[in-house]
Order: C-alpha cells, then structure tokens, then sequence
C-alpha cells in the first residue's frame, strides 16, 4: 500500500498568523492590516511550482502586503509559521514503513521552506521514504499530474493508495483520480483514522 502524507497541518503544524506577527513587527504595520491584505494568489502558486525565485516572491508579497521589509526580514516571517511537529501521526509513518507499506510526503513548498524545515524537524525525513515537493517537480496540488507523477514513480495504481491532505481542494483532486483520500481537520483526524487498523 501507497500512503501519501500533506506536510503542514498534517504531519507538521503550520500558522501564516505567525508570520504575520514577526513582519508586523519589523515593519511597523498593524498586524490587522496584514491580516486583511494577506491572501494566497498567483504568486504563492508560483513560487511553490519554482516558476518564481524566493526573493522575487518575497518582493511581491511585500507590495501586495504594503510593507517594507528586507529579504531578511521577510525571510524570519515566512519561517515562523513552523509551529512543531505531531508525533502521533510520524509514530503512525514509522508503524506503516515496518510492516512494509511505502509512506510519502507530498507538499506544496518552497525552496525556502524546504530548506528550514529539515533543520528543525529531522524526524520527519526518517519517517518517509521519499518527499515530493512542487517546487522541484514544477507542478502542484491539486493538479492531476502531481498525484499521477507520485503514482508513477512509485509504481502504485490509484486504487493502491491512501491520501491525508488538510485542504478541501487537493483532496477532491485526488478522489478524481480514484485515489481514497482523508481530509484532515486536526492533529487527531490521521491517528482516529488508523485506531484499530493498524
């Protein structure tokens, strides 16, 4: 079996509010306001698929943002919004990879993200086989190809794999293709869906 694990807010934590509190903070901007400015459009899904460098989407989320911040800066923010790991469901990872079951990591990231958060949670790399992630495949969730890219590569047909994702979205996707898929809504949502199957 294919087991393809979301990364923020299914095996890691993750807040944007967070990030918005630390550019407030340097960039002398009420935190309301970058709350009702933030929002995640082309330019998010073009970073995530490496079609824009990290410093130019950081230009272009401070102008929509209204604040002025050096790469730096923005850089402390946009790694803020890592809030821990959950244990429960890498303890689950780890059961499945022991009784022989491939387990993945597919995620819509960044280079920059992609590479902080190993730094600071080493174990969630020792608990998948392989990590997918849009910036270096230059597609993403929830389009098709992704997931049939994943399926591909592992060598599993649709009806082999389990998807967890926390947005509605990719999760539809990934039913489209006949993918069973879970939608996660909190840290307890992958461990109650494993309770008394593993």
């Amino acid at each position: 079996m294919l087991y393809i694990f979301d990364l923020g807010n299914v095996i890691i934590d993750i807040d944007f509010n967070r990030a918005l509190g630390v550019w407030s903070d340097l960039g002398r901007v009420p935190l309301a306001l970058l709350q009702s400015s933030f929002q995640m459009g082309e330019n998010f899904e073009q970073h995530e698929r490496g079609e824009i460098s990290d410093e130019e989407f950081a230009a272009s989320l401070c102008e929509q943002l209204d604040v002025a911040l050096s790469y730096e800066q923005f850089t402390a923010g946009w790694q803020a919004i890592f809030v821990g790991a959950r244990h429960d469901t890498l303890s689950l990872m780890k059961q499945l990879r022991a009784q022989g079951d491939r387990v993945v990591i597919l995620s819509n990231t960044n280079r920059l993200h992609s590479e902080f958060w190993p730094t600071q949670y080493p174990e969630v790399q020792l608990a998948a086989d392989k990590l997918y992630l849009s910036q270096e495949l230059g597609m993403r969730k929830p389009e098709a190809q992704i997931y049939q890219h994943v399926l591909n590569e592992e060598g599993f047909t649709a009806d082999q794999a389990l998807f967890f994702d926390d947005n509605q979205q990719n999760i539809d996707a990934a039913r489209a293709l006949g993918i069973e898929s879970v939608l996660v809504t909190d840290n307890k949502t992958v461990p109650g869906w494993f309770a008394g199957r593993l």
